[in-house]
């Protein structure tokens, strides 16, 4: 036998052996997993067994409960095909609200089988079916976001959008694409603010530069009297604060006089800043000569002033002085408006229609964001080009050009036109598309210069993380606090609850105004310094000023946290608009469950609320929301004869024992009991009336608490649900529109993400961003199988 023949018998054999060995490996493994599929319960038996022993009393075939027969239910595809109702199950079986307490209930070891098991069967549909990113209706701008916009695209900081109507609100938001619709009165609206937002960014003649003369006491005449006034010592200066706006070239103008004495004119130094500008020697005229130097300034605050350089000596029987009759401030020199200025971007050596083209293309682009096609510019360009033949200036041709740009469809709404229709499956959006999620989930507002570089590099989608991180330091993320979490909280609410003015005298528009500013200052340090989102249920700071320290009576820790020394007015603290970041000493207050906003919004005008407390720690916190309440259930009894039979926690009580009542109140009116050492505008107190006050509560589940403290605890250890929560509320307000079950898996992952980075609010942002229903849009299979 040759040499090569025998290497390839043994390489045959070798072969064989090891496929023998893999075939052997495979048979195993199958082997193994089938045991184990065969080891887990299936829900046509453990399932089926669990409805009819725990369920099939009142959810039977006939006449079921609610409509809904559990027994029906004797496989997982069954169960699969309904499955908005057996989330209902679910909750309600996790809860402990089901089977109700007069009935036979099942062991600890039973109802966490079941619900493993049932939730077992969603994860396998889950992870067989394919990545849904759903369906996003067209977006109007709402009103906060076309604001925002035309700040950003134009510079014109103002509020062309007061007289819009309200924005209807979905899902707890006023940004959802369902409900954002265009009336005959907003599109007249639309129109003639996209007139005054024309007028006011492109102007048709050059300003004049700005004179702006000091408004101060010291050139206030009294009746009869020159304006003027008199200065003779070094260490009087004359001086007047002036806020700059714009950077430029400015002149400091100052027009005084002053006689000789012992033959030297008065001298004096323009300041800025305590920085001598120039020194010049007054003429003795009357009639005051005019003095002046020319400087650069930067936007900001900046004090100028005049001062006497040569007064005489102190026992001088004449003083040398110096008299000013006009202070002023004058510029900048290049006084075109800085919207004007943003607009106007042409190349001044291309020919006038190139310049018009220059301009249009640079606008429509960046206001319809994304790169706009030749034809669109021409029709722009064909409008100024109109103007203008007819006698009008170029820049009122292009204001009319401007007003096409912002009553268009493609500026109003943001449109996400797919770039794949032939798709068959779910695939990204454009990187353009993305960069306008991005911003207006994160700022409210149109892409910056840098996501739209991204974008037309189509680098944006690989540098996703980044960018949410640099967006989220920038101030305009304060938008997420306004926008998001105001409204997720339901503060908006704040501004309109009107509390007994005789139960509650201390009540007023300034402490209204603070307890929502509270929660806003909480909420953007929370953001800001990427904390963990489990603080929002419970922290050791806050913010106050004076008067909601004394409702919080924290007045000795506010006056320390801001290092300022008590001031007596009338026998009260001296009112202080400052707010500074305070310790908290104990667990009274911490976190938004106990600021007197949530508090607020929450009672009542007369009477604090368990139950809408109790019901918002459901629906805004963890994300359980009770059902609405059956018809025809009688109204708590209130008035004087009412709190004779007992407190407010007894009076529900007694409603509680109605049993059509029971199942939802014992969810919610432990959480709310927790809270009523808060009245109804969150001040603490010991006693309703003549009630000693109860804040203890024991949960469906069996944990039970003395007071909002162990609450909180409690809440906190119920991390996924809080995240849960809160990540569905943040991807409805990024994504636009009310969730489904197949958003149930992207919510998970990011969740599970979260619990691996302690629950940072960045990784939270970071991971809506991420998700399918935020990056991907559907394919023509899905669209068909939605339709």
């Amino acid at each position: 036998m040759s040499r090569s023949s025998l290497v390839v018998r043994i390489g045959f054999v070798v072969g064989l052996a090891a496929s023998a060995g893999l075939i052997a490996t495979r048979n195993a493994s199958t082997s193994h997993a089938a045991d184990q599929n065969a080891a887990q319960p299936k829900f046509e038996q453990a399932g089926v067994q669990f409805l009819e022993k725990y369920c099939g009393q009142c959810h039977g075939k006939e006449k079921p409960k609610a409509d809904l027969s559990l027994v029906s239910f004797r496989d997982e595809a069954a169960v699969v095909k309904a499955r908005e109702a057996w989330e209902t199950v679910i909750e309600m079986v996790t809860e402990r609200t089901m089977p109700p307490k007069d009935k036979p209930q099942p062991t600890d070891a039973e109802r966490e089988a079941f619900l493993r098991l049932v939730a077992d069967v969603f994860d396998r549909a889950d992870r067989a079916a394919p990545p849904d990113p759903g369906h996003v209706t067209i977006r109007r701008l709402n009103k906060v976001e076309y604001n925002n916009t035309i700040r950003d695209l134009v510079g014109v900081d103002f509020n062309p959008a007061e007289d819009f109507p309200s924005d209807d609100v979905g899902h707890g938001f006023d940004n959802i694409g369902d409900v954002l619709s265009i009336s005959p009165v907003l599109m007249e609206r639309y129109l003639a603010a996209a007139e005054s937002i024309s007028q006011r960014a492109i102007v048709l003649e050059k300003p004049k530069p700005a004179v702006r003369p000091a408004v101060a006491t010291f050139l206030q005449p009294r009746r009869g009297e020159v304006n003027e006034r008199t200065m003779s010592a070094a260490d009087d200066p004359l001086s007047f604060t002036y806020k700059v706006d714009r950077a430029g070239d400015y002149i400091f103008r100052v027009r005084a006089f002053g006689e000789k004495v012992e033959d030297e004119a008065p001298k004096i130094a323009l300041v800025m800043e305590d920085k001598e500008l120039t020194t010049v020697e007054l003429a003795a005229n009357e009639k005051s000569g005019s003095y002046q130097t020319e400087l650069q300034v930067q936007p900001g605050e900046y004090k100028f002033a005049v001062k006497l350089l040569n007064p005489s000596p102190s026992d001088a029987e004449k003083k040398r002085t110096a008299r000013v009759r006009r202070f002023e401030l004058e510029g900048p020199a290049d006084s075109w408006p800085d919207s004007h200025k943003r607009v106007m971007v042409f190349d001044a050596a291309a020919p006038h229609a190139e310049q018009t083209r220059q301009i249009l293309t640079r606008f429509a682009t960046r206001a319809f964001r994304r790169p706009v096609s030749s034809s669109e510019v021409d029709r722009l360009v064909k409008l100024v080009e109109t103007a203008e033949a007819s006698g009008q200036k170029w820049e009122a041709g292009l204001q009319v050009a401007m007003q096409a740009v912002l009553v268009s469809p493609k500026f109003l709404f943001r449109v996400e036109l797919d770039d794949r229709p032939d798709s068959s499956d779910s695939h990204a959006l454009d990187e353009y598309q993305l960069a306008s999620r991005l911003s207006y989930f994160l700022w409210s507002s149109m892409p910056d210069d840098e996501l739209f570089a991204l974008a037309a590099t189509k680098l944006l989608s690989a540098n996703l993380e980044q960018q949410v991180r640099r967006m989220l330091a920038d101030p305009r993320s304060r938008a997420l606090v306004d926008n998001f979490a105001m409204q997720w909280l339901q503060i908006r609410r704040l501004q309109s609850f009107a509390p007994d003015p005789k139960l509650f005298p201390n009540f007023n528009e300034g402490l209204r105004s603070a307890m929502r500013k509270e929660t806003e200052l909480f909420v953007e340090a929370i953001i800001r310094e990427d904390r963990s989102i489990l603080e929002l249920l419970d922290a050791d700071f806050t913010f106050v000023n004076e008067p909601l320290a004394r409702h919080y009576g924290l007045t000795e820790v506010y006056r320390n946290a801001s290092g300022q020394e008590s001031k007596r007015d009338r026998g009260e603290f001296s009112r202080r608009s400052e707010f500074v970041r305070v310790p908290l000493p104990d667990s009274t207050r911490g976190g938004l469950l106990t600021q007197a906003s949530i508090l607020t919004v929450t009672s009542n005008p007369t009477r604090t609320s368990p139950v809408k407390r109790g019901r918002w720690v459901l629906e805004q916190i963890l994300g359980t929301p009770p059902p609405p309440p059956p018809p025809d259930v009688p109204e708590l009894k209130e008035g004087e004869q009412a709190a004779l039979t007992g407190s407010l926690r007894q009076r529900l009580e007694q409603h509680r024992a109605n049993p059509i009542c029971a199942s939802c109140h014992a969810r919610m009116d432990p959480l709310g009991f927790a809270f009523e050492n808060y009245d109804a505008i969150g001040a603490f107190r010991t006693k309703e009336g003549e009630f000693a006050i109860d804040p203890s509560g024991t949960l469906p589940d069996g944990k039970s608490f003395q007071g909002p403290g162990e609450l909180k605890s409690i809440l906190k250890d119920k991390k996924d649900l809080v995240a849960r929560n809160l990540t569905e509320k943040l991807l409805i307000y990024a994504v636009g529109r009310g969730l489904e079950y197949y958003d149930k898996r992207p919510v998970k992952e990011v969740v599970s993400t979260l619990g691996r980075d302690n629950y940072k609010f960045s990784t939270l942002v970071v991971g809506v961003v991420k998700s399918d229903p935020f990056r991907l849009r559907r394919g023509k299979n899905q669209i068909a199988v939605a339709k």
